[in-house]
């Protein structure tokens, strides 16, 4: 595989002139009928970026995949109003692109299949198939016929692509029974064309997430209060997950305890409406030393990239992170089963997480949270909970309200419907808002701001805090998503998601607010981008890479909630 990658690098010159001088509906016609008008497509062995650049402009959002630096650097020369997000990642491990955290509508192997090892291929499908949305396509060209440069090349077969299509559960289709005749021409040269395509079957997922949240006999507000926690770190921090396994998703248990705090915080302090039938049992991870010690705090002191310097406030914040933990661990963890039997949906691991209590300041980074941890998610739920939270969080609000008020009435206590309903309010996005403005307001005194969607000047008295991806469908109050704009801008767009085009065309100006706004709190920047955005690693400090984050994110929320575009 090196040598064929150092190939495609030396020759890219003369290899991209050579792809490019065939148009994609030529190459491809025999499956232009099965391109989704929307979506997100996989192009893997993009090359020259024909390919790619055909299916973005189409509407699709392309993630393109080529290991082969020269032929990749010079593709990612052409613009296209539709971004392509290029990565260099390889089959069959495609780690970058299992970072991203997304499923694909289509899958494109054009003139790859031969390129892999027959011993690697069934892998390939395996992964492959993972990457799939139920209806979702894997295009594979086979190309058979002789080789007359140094590239390697094995054997391929379409029955070949039908035994792995049965054993992972996809649909076979070859699009012609004969072989096609080379669009370049190479009379040695033929190619057929297999369709692999996911049923619509369901993964299980939503029958689970059911049963737990409102068929359980053993109904409890932490059983909906770690799922409501999981989806919310699904929804907003694709950056966060520790690995991807075959089974499993892992995250830092630490950030598990940071939610289940912002979700509590506000029920037993502000509101003290009681979480179960025996209020006089109290809750687990309310205690003295840690919980107790932070009373007059609120849900918005707590979040990532947070900094407490006093040494008392930090060993607090750390020993009620703990006490979380060990009751997420013991309490719903243990208690939500498979349905029928003792087997275990999640699975927290601290064996071996000894940590000691700080001896002075902490920040809530990566490293931090990872110390106390990790959490274990089937894959499965991990996607539903990120895929469908817009329609999965209402059934947990309801059945978490529904649960209080349970409770609250064996308490003899008065609750309205909408109080307990406020009291599960996710955040409230005016304590990080203030903050910017405090910022804005203070550069406007000597440096001057510009509006981030229109580049033109602020004044003091007429302008607004943007939440770049709309906080009604993604509470979100990171520092980079929260942009200064025209307060008339700002209504116009409401709680409408960028567009693709209105976000590129940004992008300077975005990059530009975020050097002059937060390069003194760089670090607390960093650390809220590389947990909340995908394929971000814990050490970037690229406000560059930042923005192509964000415009993954941007793809994947659209995708997702299928929200009206600005």
């Amino acid at each position: 595989m090196s040598e064929n990658i150092k190939y495609y690098s030396t020759h890219a010159e003369k290899l991209a002139d050579q792809y490019n001088s065939v148009e994609f509906e030529k190459v491809h016609q025999e499956w232009l009928t099965e391109i989704p008008e929307k979506g997100f497509a996989l192009d893997v062995g993009a090359g020259s970026g024909r390919d790619a650049r055909f299916l973005a402009a189409k509407g699709l959002s392309v993630v393109a995949v080529e290991p082969a630096d020269g032929i990749r650097e010079r593709a990612q020369q052409y613009v296209v109003n539709q971004p392509i997000h290029w990565l260099n990642d390889k089959l069959p491990e495609l780690a970058q692109v299992f970072s991203l955290q997304t499923k694909f509508d289509l899958i494109l192997l054009s003139a790859v299949w031969m390129h892999i090892a027959p011993s690697e291929r069934e892998r390939c499908i395996r992964k492959l198939s993972s990457l799939l949305k139920a209806n979702g396509k894997i295009i594979i060209s086979l190309r058979h016929g002789a080789c007359h440069d140094e590239r390697t090349m094995y054997k391929v077969s379409a029955d070949e692509l039908s035994g792995f299509a049965r054993k992972f559960g996809l649909s076979f289709r070859l699009l012609s029974e004969q072989v096609n005749a080379d669009e370049l021409g190479r009379n040695d040269v033929f190619w057929q064309t297999v369709v692999l395509t996911l049923p619509d079957d369901g993964s299980g997922a939503f029958p689970l997430l059911r049963n737990i949240i409102v068929n359980d006999s053993k109904s409890s507000t932490y059983k909906v209060a770690l799922l409501r926690t999981l989806l919310r770190i699904a929804e907003g921090h694709p950056g966060a997950v520790l690995e991807r396994m075959k089974e499993h998703v892992v995250l830092p248990v630490g950030l598990v305890a940071l939610y289940w705090i912002k979700l509590f915080k506000p029920l037993v302090d502000h509101f003290q409406i009681p979480q179960s039938s025996n209020r006089q049992k109290g809750l687990g991870f309310v205690k003295e030393g840690g919980w107790q010690e932070l009373r007059s705090f609120t849900a918005n002191d707590f979040y990532i990239g947070a900094i407490y310097l006093n040494g008392d406030i930090a060993r607090a914040v750390y020993q009620t992170l703990k006490d979380v933990t060990s009751t997420i661990k013991k309490m719903p963890v243990s208690h939500i089963t498979l349905p029928g039997t003792e087997e275990g949906v999640f699975h927290v691991e601290t064996e071996n997480k000894r940590t000691a209590k700080p001896a002075g300041g902490i920040v809530i980074d990566a490293a931090f949270l990872a110390s106390f941890g990790r959490f274990y998610i089937p894959v499965n739920i991990w996607d539903s909970l990120a895929r469908f939270s817009v329609w999965i969080e209402p059934s947990l609000v309801n059945e978490w309200a529904a649960l209080m008020r349970t409770y609250t009435d064996n308490n003899s206590m008065q609750f309205s419907q909408s109080e307990l309903l406020n009291a599960l309010t996710w955040e409230d996005p005016r304590r990080t808002t203030t903050r910017v403005r405090n910022r804005v307001n203070e550069l406007l005194k000597s440096d001057g701001v510009n509006c981030c969607w229109s580049g033109s000047k602020l004044r003091a008295e007429s302008y607004a805090v943007d939440h770049a991806m709309p906080f009604s469908r993604w509470p979100n109050n990171d520092l980079w998503n929260l942009l200064p704009t025209k307060t008339q801008i700002n209504t116009k767009k409401s709680d409408k998601l960028p567009s693709s085009t209105r976000l590129q065309h940004s992008r300077q100006i975005i990059t530009d607010w975020w050097q002059q706004g937060w390069a003194d709190n760089a670090d607390e920047f960093f650390i809220q981008a590389n947990l909340a955005l995908p394929n971000l690693p814990d050490s970037n400090r690229s406000f560059d890479d930042v923005f192509e984050a964000l415009t993954m994110q941007r793809d994947r929320i659209k995708d997702f909630q299928q929200l009206e575009e600005w």
